[in-house]
Parts: C-alpha cells; structure tokens; sequence
C-alpha cells in the first residue's frame, strides 16, 4: 500500500467515527496526529470533514509538506480574516481534547464563534491503537534493529563503568543503525530520553516517571534514567530502551549483572518472565485488559512478590503493558479499570518488573501484536539474563 492510500484509509476510519457521533468533521492540531492522518510532521493544522477530502493548512513548510503528505488538498494557513470561511456551514466540530492546550482552544473558538467544539481524544486513540500492516511492517523492523543494538550491550558493559557511560555507549550503537531518538510520549507532565541504564540501589529510586522503573538520573531536573553511579558487581544491570524507526516505537527491556545476581534476584527475574509469557499467550481479540493485568498481579502475589511488583512499595504503577506506536503512551493498557477489549492488531509492550529498594529492579519486557493466536513478539532478541 502507497503511503497515500494509507493516509486515505485512514481518514476513512475516522470520517465513519464521525458520522456515527453527529459530527461535521474534527479539527486535528496535535503533531503526531496530523503525521498519522497527513504523513508529513510539519507545523499545521488538519481539517477533515465528515465528508469529501481534507484540507492540511501548513505555517510552516509548505514545500516540505508537499513532497511528503499523502493528501491533495494542501494551503498555506489562513489569515485570520479568512479563517471563518472554511468552516462554512459546520457547526459541530471534534477536538482532542486529551492535548489541546486551554489557549488553543480558546482561541480557535474565538476564530469560529459559532461552533461547537466536541471532544474526540477517545475516537483518535482508538482508531491509533489497532495498527496497518503498513504500520507492523515498520514495527516489526522496529524491533530487529532494537534487538540488534540490545545484542552488543554484552561487549559495552564493564565492571566499574559508570550507568552514563553504558548508556552513551549503547545509545550511540542504536543512532548509528536509524535510531530516531525522540520518545514521543502523550501524557501531561510525562517526558524522557530514549531509554535508562540503572543498576542496583540508583535503580530502584522513585519518580514522576509513570512506570515501574525511573532510576537517579543526572540532575533534578532530569530525574529519570542513568547517572554517575558507578556499576558494581553483583548488582543488577536494567537497560530500558525504546527504539524509534520511521517514527514508530518498539519497547524493550533486558537484564545484564558482572558476575552473579543473589537468589533473591534471580528468582524476581524468573517469575517475571513467566508473568509476561502467561500475558503475552493471552493477547488476543476479546481480551479485557484489566484481567490481564489482574492475572499478572496474582502470579506476583503468588510468589510473595506482590509488594515490590511494579515499582518501589508505595510508588506502585497499576499496569503491567501500554500500547506503543507513534507514542509511547498508546492504547490500549493493560491496567486496573481499563475495562476494554483487545483488538486484533494492537501493538502492547508487556513489562513486569519488580523494584527491590535495597538491590535495585528487575524484570522483562517485549513488544507484541495481538493476533488471534496471542501475542506476535516483534522484539526478537532472546529474553536471557546475560552475565558478564
């Protein structure tokens, strides 16, 4: 499929959505959604009416944005005398709201005064969650080149290094195969930098990171992911990492240690494994999330791990997988009160861990395509513990 009938495909989803909540068409502003919808990530904004052809209305640049877009309709962005004109006739008109800053929409009301604005975040994410085979293609490579720069780590890793330098050294490995780099992420108040390489104590530091592993960081400004700390044998190596290939994120974790890890530890790393092959072997259509997660919480329980699963005690994340793709925040989750059902096509990253506050975190995680026999793992590197 040319990248034009994908972005025709596309928008034919969502003018259906539309039709059924008795919408004239969705106003689309956010980045990453005009890229999914348009193929091109210029400064813009998209119009799609609920019928006949959208309209990408581009500040800044137009002639890029006309050698990438997968749509016909393309103009420079109105003056504000003109703006009202396009909009002619359609009165309601849908929004995310989920990232639409308060100043934009106040503006834009001001701009079509007598337009009702109607949130769609909940349409967007659900169309953005069930991925193309255009889309797996791209992740499924994804995942390869991940796997790939994860399979060097064995020969970075040195007894006495520093986490920063690990992750300099493994960070330069994964730009030097396409690694993009930029983690998109959708949340308010949620950012990072590629990945973490944490170890023992540093590792199991709590955060604003909404995830079970946010480590020391080097600042408190940048409080997430490697810091001076130097790597001690023995010790627990938690190397997170999302790889971004042609704007599409695949999500990995792997487990290294200089020498031998203790029981304790090696125990938490076995029964987190069978926790994400016990999920992974349910991703499939008609799976309800919340069960899934469910089901991962009463292995961890079941083991005595309950009260490290997930984060440190008290700073506990309630999922155990997040959909990834564009961002790396995506529908669907695998989380307590997150009552859907899977969707054949979705992309998750499935990631228990368990956080011990005084030897450091430990745990998996892989990117799968929920398909009708459970999950397709795209991050294809072997899930082994490697000692160095």
């Amino acid at each position: 499929m040319s990248m034009k009938e994908e972005c025709q495909a596309r928008i034919a989803c969502l003018q259906e959505r539309l039709q059924q909540a008795e919408l004239d068409g969705a106003f689309i502003l956010y980045p990453i959604d005009i890229y999914y919808y348009s193929a091109t990530r210029q400064n813009a904004a998209l119009w799609v009416p609920t019928q006949g052809d959208p309209m990408l209305m581009v500040r800044k640049s137009l002639a890029r944005a006309e050698q990438e877009s997968g749509l016909d309709q393309l103009r420079p962005f109105p003056r504000s005398k003109d703006f009202a004109s396009l909009f002619d006739g359609n009165k309601k008109i849908g929004m995310t709201f989920d990232v639409l800053p308060v100043d934009q929409y106040n503006f834009y009301q001001k701009m079509l005064p007598q337009a009702e604005f109607v949130d769609i975040s909940m349409i967007n994410r659900e169309l953005r969650s069930v991925k193309s085979d255009w889309e797996l293609e791209r992740m499924r490579h994804g995942g390869v080149q991940l796997s790939r720069a994860f399979a060097t780590i064995a020969d970075l890793l040195k007894p006495g290094m520093r986490e920063i330098d690990l992750a300099a050294e493994f960070e330069s490995v994964l730009r030097k195969i396409g690694g993009e780099g930029l983690v998109r992420m959708r949340a308010f108040n949620q950012e990072m930098f590629m990945g973490l390489v944490v170890s023992g104590r540093s590792g199991s530091k709590g955060g604003f990171f909404d995830g079970a592993v946010t480590g020391q960081g080097m600042s408190n400004a940048v409080p997430f992911g490697a810091s001076t700390k130097t790597i001690e044998p023995g010790q627990p190596v938690l190397i997170d990492y999302a790889g971004v290939f042609d704007g599409y994120i695949v999500d990995m974790t792997r487990m290294f240690v200089c020498g031998e890890l203790d029981a304790q530890l090696q125990n938490a790393f076995d029964v987190s494994c069978r926790i994400q092959d016990c999920v992974a072997a349910e991703l499939k259509p008609g799976a309800i999330c919340s069960e899934l997660f469910e089901r991962s919480l009463k292995m961890a329980e079941e083991a005595g791990l309950d009260g490290c699963y997930m984060g440190p005690p008290g700073e506990q994340a309630r999922f155990v997988g997040h959909g990834v793709g564009l961002e790396l925040d995506e529908f669907p989750v695998l989380a307590q009160g997150f009552d859907m059902p899977l969707i054949a096509g979705q992309t998750i990253a499935i990631e228990p861990k368990f956080v011990f506050p005084k030897q450091g975190p430990i745990g998996i995680e892989n990117t799968y395509v929920v398909t009708q026999q459970g999950g397709e793992k795209i991050s294809v590197l072997s899930d082994a513990l490697i000692s160095v």
